[in-house]
């Protein structure tokens, strides 16, 4: 099984564990009970800053540490140390046995199927030396301030991280997964008539550093940086007023994976705290739309060949032709719910319990022409990147601010704008979408979730599409 040989070798052989006495502590720790598992992590990972013309800041971590985990019903016990060592794991056995004292649980069946690998198990941190990295990041830098003598400051950032985790279940199941992850962003500052502003980008996924650091990318991610923030001296405040809004392709999908995503998660679902509870197989969105959650792609930002409790991710389709057809599931919440895991059980690291997250959320492409969808619009908002946003699960309510975002006038793109913000509802924002583009793109892989005090790389994607009205916050007018 893919990961295995390399986290036996670093677990059991340089950590010093002896693998059968650890998972005769894991089946004494699941004795009577329904589910759990141990979490066994290492992670490398750096963070590099080039910025006002100089290094900043410098990085490099090691975390490593289990988590042990017994489940109950609905009741979970859990225990975590920053030390992998045998003694601590007999402690935690001990420790969350108390959660199924007296309960006559049956353990579960561990994941069926086989992971296939969807990136390389280099770790991306050995692939070039802290030298060169400076270089590169010197270079970004003299090649940005040279392209446009508005610049005023300019930001690099080149990180990496390099994880190994293996889970090991009741009976001697193991699975075992190796994780690189890159992310390389370029943020700059242009100065026009006295007036400033920023513009950035940012690239990544699960690989080596090699394809971020290539001149033709990062000379891509400058040129995006610097227009996005030339565009942002051009714009004019947002009008305030409900307009038809087109969002573009790619990165506008973060709208998605907040506002309809995190309330199609199995645990909201089974706490009916989801807007979307109680509404499978109804109508929740137009038709044409269709989601889908998928940990399978390669290389992505958001991809697993397996999740946080070894179950191979799957593409998991949420909603089919306007359809309410699935939710996104870890083993617990599937269990209660009477279905299987979907292989979203993630968790941040090995101090945290896995609950249901997204990993790649895409809205399928439909048959409109981009062009044709703005030629449709008499007046409306045109946005193309996000910053922030925020979103109530329960009743579904979110607000997303643009960092770029431009005025529609009789079917033409015209002045960009500043200031604006789209606020609406989830479950009703998918019963406006009237026409669905062709074009759909994914994300550049820069996509970080927040949940339950969790943060976890995730991807999203989209077409063009119209939602023929949405509340547009700004400049009242």
């Amino acid at each position: 099984m893919t990961g295995l040989s390399t986290t036996d070798d670093l677990f059991f052989g340089k950590a010093g564990l002896e693998r059968a006495r650890v998972e005769g502590l894991v089946d004494n720790a699941m004795a009577g009970a329904d589910d759990g598992e141990l979490f066994l992590e290492y992670r490398q990972s750096e963070s590099l800053t080039f910025d006002d013309g100089q290094l900043k800041n410098a990085s490099y971590d090691t975390l490593q540490g289990f988590g042990l985990r017994t489940v109950a019903d609905e009741a979970t016990g859990y225990a975590h140390a920053s030390s992998l060592d045998e003694n601590a794991i007999k402690r935690a056995s001990e420790t969350v046995r108390a959660v199924s004292a007296g309960y006559a649980g049956s353990i579960c069946e561990p994941p069926s199927g086989t992971n296939h690998s969807l990136y390389v198990e280099d770790n991306p941190l050995e692939a070039m030396d802290f030298d060169a990295k400076v270089k590169l990041l010197q270079e970004i830098d003299s090649f940005t301030r040279d392209a446009d003598d508005r610049v005023r400051q300019v930001s690099v950032n080149l990180s990496g991280q390099w994880q190994a985790v293996q889970i090991i279940r009741a009976g001697g199941y193991r699975a075992g997964d190796v994780r690189p992850l890159v992310r390389l962003n370029v943020s700059v500052v242009l100065e026009q008539d006295g007036k400033m502003e920023s513009g950035g980008y940012g690239t990544g996924g699960r690989a080596s550093y090699d394809s971020y650091v290539d001149v033709e990318c990062w000379q891509h991610a400058v040129g995006e940086a610097l227009r996005q923030a030339s565009v942002n001296l051009d714009a004019l405040p947002a009008p305030a007023g409900e307009v038809p809004v087109v969002l573009g392709a790619g990165w506008p999908g973060i709208l998605l994976h907040e506002a309809i995503g995190h309330g199609l998660e199995g645990d909201f679902n089974r706490k009916e705290t989801s807007a979307f509870a109680g509404l499978m197989g109804k109508r929740i969105a137009s038709p044409g739309v269709t989601v889908i959650d998928d940990g399978t792609m390669m290389d992505r930002r958001g991809s697993l060949s397996i999740d946080d409790e070894g179950t191979p991710t799957q593409s998991t389709t949420l909603i089919e032709d306007g359809i309410l057809t699935g939710y996104l599931h870890d083993r617990l919440n599937a269990r209660l719910m009477g279905t299987r895991s979907t292989g979203n059980g993630r968790r941040e690291s090995y101090a945290h319990s896995p609950i249901p997250r997204m990993t790649n959320t895409i809205m399928l492409s439909g048959d409109d022409d981009p062009d044709d969808i703005i030629a449709s619009v008499d007046k409306g908002i045109y946005a193309v990147s996000f910053g922030g946003g925020q979103v109530d699960i329960t009743s579904g309510k979110f607000v997303f601010s643009c960092t770029e975002a431009y005025e529609v006038e009789g079917g033409q793109i015209g002045r960009p704008l500043k200031g604006a913000t789209l606020i609406g509802n989830g479950p009703d924002v998918l019963t406006r979408v009237s026409r669905i583009g062709n074009n759909m793109e994914l994300d550049p892989g820069i996509g970080t979730c927040g949940k339950d005090g969790q943060g976890v790389p995730v991807g999203v994607g989209q077409p063009t599409m119209l939602i023929d009205n949405l509340t547009v916050g700004g400049t009242a007018v």
